[in-house]
């Protein structure tokens, strides 16, 4: 197994981890940035981005991010692509065969390697939640999708189902728009959540359709899903739909379990920092959506890596 030693590891390659390793190369830190699949993170799967200074028209959340890749080439900085730490172990003493520097604290245990590192910053972002419901497991990837623009145009002239009632919810529903005949948004309340502006998009949209007060119940089919069982909340009345692909957006769960025994977490599993991006533990750092913030966007998530670097600096500095 190879060993590697550094002053600071981030831990994902999305906005946050970016932002971090672009403050990190400019004070000349030694530091790795790795990313369990592509740099970029789940941002590159949006169609567009209106809201990220700078860009007077909308952007692509890929190039948004290759964008961001390309600076961060600048600075020398180099994403660990496929690197997936599995444990991490806090090592008070010195990490044998690794280093003698008594400050090593982390020791990241991955497949090709282990890292250890004096400090690290934890930027994994988030994951879809799940319904669980019966027949859920059994469709993903064969009918049900938690992607819009990646699975999107499969359903050309088709009828889908956005489960949802948020920001991302409306937005993807919209953008399916695009391809299928009708776009259901199935909502457990009566009123969605969505910023207002999206609301009115898609209350104009003719191809949009709601069902209120109403959940999923089961997915059916043979090879691929081709009916759902709908409960009405407010009736209690039960009844199948045909349909032909269900995109699920009912919120997201905090990528922390890396770290759920060595800092502390709310309620929800987010990592809870100060405003310096400092955990419960000293040298370790969380930025972007994994930690308890009140707003997950790309530019709050790299000003988030931009703060961890900076006050990761100043932590490795009073080591010395």
């Amino acid at each position: 197994m190879k060993e590697i030693a550094t002053d600071l590891l981030i831990i994902g390659g999305g906005p946050a981890g970016l932002g971090a390793a672009i403050y990190a190369a400019r004070s000349a830190l030694d530091f790795r940035i790795v990313e369990k699949f592509i740099a970029g993170g789940q941002i590159i799967t949006t169609e567009y981005i209106e809201n990220y200074p700078g860009f007077k028209e909308d952007i692509s959340g890929f190039d948004l991010m290759q964008n961001i890749i390309e600076h961060c080439k600048k600075f020398n900085v180099k994403v660990e692509e496929y690197f997936s730490v599995g444990s991490i172990e806090i090592k008070k003493d010195k990490i044998k065969g690794i280093s003698d520097n008594k400050y090593y604290r982390f020791l990241c245990n991955g497949e090709s390697a282990v890292i250890g590192a004096k400090s690290l910053i934890i930027a994994t972002g988030t994951s879809p939640r799940r319904l669980f419901v019966e027949g859920e497991s059994k469709f993903i990837g064969k009918g049900i999708s938690y992607c819009a623009t990646c699975d999107g145009a499969l359903y050309r002239d088709r009828e889908v189902m956005v489960i949802g009632g948020g920001n991302t919810a409306v937005q993807e529903a919209l953008f399916l728009t695009k391809f299928a005949n009708v776009v259901y948004i199935i909502h457990r309340r009566d009123e969605l959540r969505a910023v207002k502006l999206l609301q009115k998009r898609a209350f104009e949209n003719p191809k949009i359709e709601f069902i209120w007060n109403s959940v999923i119940e089961k997915f059916s089919g043979k090879e691929r899903l081709d009916e759902i069982l709908i409960k009405d909340l407010k009736t209690g009345k039960k009844y199948n739909k045909k349909i032909d692909g269900v995109f699920e957006y009912i919120g997201i769960k905090p990528n922390s379990e890396l770290v759920k025994d060595i800092v502390k977490l709310d309620n929800n599993g987010f990592i809870i920092t100060n405003s310096q991006m400092e955990t419960s533990m000293p040298g370790l750092f969380a930025a972007g959506d994994v930690r308890n913030t009140p707003l997950r966007q790309v530019l709050t998530a790299m000003a988030d890596g931009a703060i961890a670097a900076t006050y990761a600096d100043r932590y490795l500095n009073s080591l010395i």
